[in-house]
């Protein structure tokens, strides 16, 4: 049935269409998103959509327990802690490679963020890809028996929970220099939410403020959170007029602490088809033979900076901070996509969001992103066709 999907898709592709799409979405707000944009959804398998459904569910399961605030101080302990903690993150976004084991597609862990991806921009994509290609309604991107409507209606719901969007703001570290920027333009047109620099944040006793466009300071009731700690630790320069670290008057849609407790954190504690062997650096009894079949990751990078992939004996005894490492078991990727020429290798990413009334997580979406390389990524994918970011596909 995939191979019927496939197979037709690339015969309506042309360069021509593809270009189409580009501007189609370049000319929304005349920017042009600085990662690529792959040629080709990913069609999707029942079975495959089915597998990827129940590994999102245990590693859910894992999350929801009572004790994973217990299990996870640890990873509070050694980065960060920022007062206020709520019951639970807004959003997850968990990572499979889709591999192949003794001969079947199999899609295997690769990492769960507690923080949100680009909800906005992936609903304008399969838009975008709609009107390029109509016979692709016959297709959806959303889970848990979601619509567009809803999809949209639920998103909204998790980001503003019942504030006026004026009142909640995305904030980021220099907004404008991001590579996801395009998602921050789709936020504010979608749902009126601005996107602001945390320099640009006033505080005054325990309240926050923006300028909005017309002069006028806003009280912040809510900020959904895109800042990125590691960057935000580095970034010495920044003049900052409050702290993450200080008591304040407002709520969080992505609480900071979730991106430490659900992070590569939890990797070693997930077992099953769907996980790969994951150990803390600080728990390693001893260091494997066969150090050409793992892959040394920070616990706590974001968009594969710090990946070790090609890992030496060396670099595993040179690592200081051993409770911020984690050796994992490499996953092998599958060239599963039929490009028009040869074959692709596909991450899929499901996206999830936790309205503060619900008692667990919603699938709601997904993002894709398409290699050639060695790794995902683009420093992999230079000058090569057919990769980058895009969007999956199941059958209605």
């Amino acid at each position: 049935m995939i191979s019927q999907h496939r197979q037709f898709f690339n015969q309506q592709f042309s360069q021509e269409r593809y270009q189409s799409l580009l501007q189609s979405i370049a000319q929304e707000f005349d920017y042009m998103p600085t990662f690529r944009i792959a040629e080709t959804p990913f069609f999707i398998s029942d079975e495959l959509k089915s597998q990827v459904e129940e590994a999102c569910q245990q590693v859910i399961d894992f999350i929801n327990r009572p004790d994973f605030n217990q299990i996870t101080q640890k990873a509070i302990d050694v980065n960060f802690d920022v007062p206020n903690q709520d019951a639970h993150t807004q959003f997850l976004a968990i990572d499979f490679g889709i591999c192949e084991e003794d001969g079947k597609i199999l899609p295997k862990l690769i990492e769960v963020q507690g923080f949100p991806s680009i909800f906005n921009f992936q609903f304008n994509l399969f838009q975008k890809f709609q009107e390029t290609y109509p016979f692709l309604a016959d297709f959806t991107p959303y889970l848990s028996g979601l619509n567009e409507q809803t999809y949209f209606e639920k998103v909204k719901e998790t980001i503003l929970n019942g504030y006026a969007p004026h009142e909640v703001v995305l904030l980021e570290i220099e907004p404008e220099k991001q590579n996801t920027k395009i998602d921050f333009y789709y936020c504010k047109k979608d749902l009126g939410v601005p996107y602001i620099c945390v320099t640009a944040i006033e505080k005054k006793g325990k309240k926050l403020f923006y300028t909005n466009e017309e002069g006028e300071k806003i009280q912040i009731k809510r900020i959904y959170n895109r800042v990125i700690f590691d960057e935000l630790m580095a970034r010495k320069d920044l003049d900052m007029s409050f702290s993450f670290f200080e008591e304040l008057d407002v709520e969080w849609a992505g609480h900071p602490n979730w991106f430490a407790r659900i992070s590569k954190f939890i990797l070693p504690y997930l077992q099953g088809p769907y996980f790969n062997d994951t150990v803390l650096l600080s728990d390693l009894k001893e260091i494997p033979s066969d150090l050409e079949n793992y892959v040394l990751k920070p616990l706590f990078s974001f968009s594969g900076s710090g990946v070790i992939f090609h890992v030496t004996k060396e670099d595993v005894m040179k690592v200081e901070e051993k409770d911020l490492y984690i050796l994992q078991k490499k996953a092998t990727y599958k060239p599963i996509i039929q490009a028009l020429e040869g074959q692709v290798k596909a991450e899929l990413r499901i996206l999830a969001v936790w309205p503060e009334k619900d008692e667990s997580p919603t699938l709601v979406g997904n993002l894709v992103r398409l290699s050639r390389g060695e790794m995902i990524g683009v420093k992999f994918n230079k000058d090569k066709d057919w990769v980058g970011g895009t969007i999956g596909l199941f059958s209605k």
